[in-house]
């Protein structure tokens, strides 16, 4: 039964991206001559010089990105997404949306955000409504090449010959779109909050960790670095600190770290996921993590009788 509302869940959420990504083609970027990135934006400027709808041309330019997945993505997921692909182009051909504005500004952010947050849904439930990330993951698979750069340089083109063919102006305008659109799809995908990994490394190592677990209530693990050389010269048996905080706390984490040693070297990574652990999330208080500020006590009291 759980398994069942899972699933339900999961496809009412990919047709819920539809939806939206068919609102921000049909109500902003269609009627307006704007473009997107990827399959999509490819369909579009074809949709310019052949007229023929965007939902016939849709599926054909999706199609060979589809067959690449079969080869190197889950199978389930390339099933979905052409499922998903065939659905979005029955919903742009019988939906009857008239443009919202003609603002170009508008246009090109709303739209943005509309098909960012359709694309990003459906990524988020297995399912691929552009098959350009397809190709990124092909190409990385077979020579290395980064998925984020691959699509990067796909794209690039596209509008490089939309400023060629159509005009300077509307590939600006489809640029800004594939930004917004982008920035809209890992807010949907990551998530609300966002995480970063810090490891801290300086001479006054504990006193770090007792002041980041009573003042601020994060989680750390403690590494052990054998040797280490820096502009303090050589460093022998240094401990190592890693927290994974939520980045609205890093200020504050910044500074209670240089009231202790403002000479440790800090190392920040984006954090992509993460599950479990102590984390404090800002926008759910049911699921807010913080540690005791005694539990450092107990752990010094252990390592006392430890010894």
């Amino acid at each position: 039964m759980k398994r069942l509302k899972e699933s339900l869940l999961e496809y009412l959420q990919i047709a819920l991206s539809i939806v939206l990504a068919s609102i921000g083609l049909k109500a902003f970027l269609l009627p307006n001559g704007f473009l997107d990135g990827g399959a999509t934006g490819i369909s579009i400027l074809i949709g310019e010089f052949i007229p023929i709808e965007l939902s016939y041309i849709l599926p054909v330019i999706s199609l060979p990105f589809l067959i690449l997945g079969w080869f190197t993505v889950s199978k389930r997921i390339v099933v979905k997404s052409a499922i998903s692909i065939a659905i979005l182009s029955l919903v742009i051909h019988f939906e009857t949306f008239e443009a919202i504005t003609d603002d170009k500004l508008l246009i090109a952010i709303f739209g943005g955000i509309f098909l960012g947050a359709g694309i990003g849904l459906g990524i988020k439930n297995g399912s691929v409504l552009d098959g350009s990330e397809i190709l990124g993951i092909f190409l990385n698979e077979r020579f290395g090449l980064p998925i984020g750069n691959v699509i990067l340089m796909f794209n690039t083109v596209l509008f490089t010959i939309t400023a060629f063919f159509i005009s300077v102006e509307v590939a600006l305008y489809s640029v800004l779109t594939f930004i917004v659109t982008g920035k809209v799809i890992d807010f949907v995908f990551i998530g609300f909050e966002d995480y970063v990994s810090l490891m801290i490394i300086g001479e006054h190592s504990k006193e770090i960790q007792r002041a980041l677990i009573q003042e601020a209530g994060i989680g750390m693990t403690i590494i052990k670095g054998a040797q280490g050389f820096g502009s303090r010269g050589e460093l022998d048996n240094v401990d190592i600190v890693h927290a994974v905080l939520n980045r609205i706390d890093s200020k504050r984490v910044y500074r209670i770290i240089n009231q202790v040693d403002e000479n440790a070297f800090i190392i920040e990574l984006d954090v992509n996921n993460v599950k479990g652990g102590v984390l404090r999330k800002y926008l759910s208080k049911k699921n807010t993590k913080k540690l005791s500020p005694t539990i450092y006590q107990k752990h010094i009291q252990n390592e006392k009788t430890s010894s």
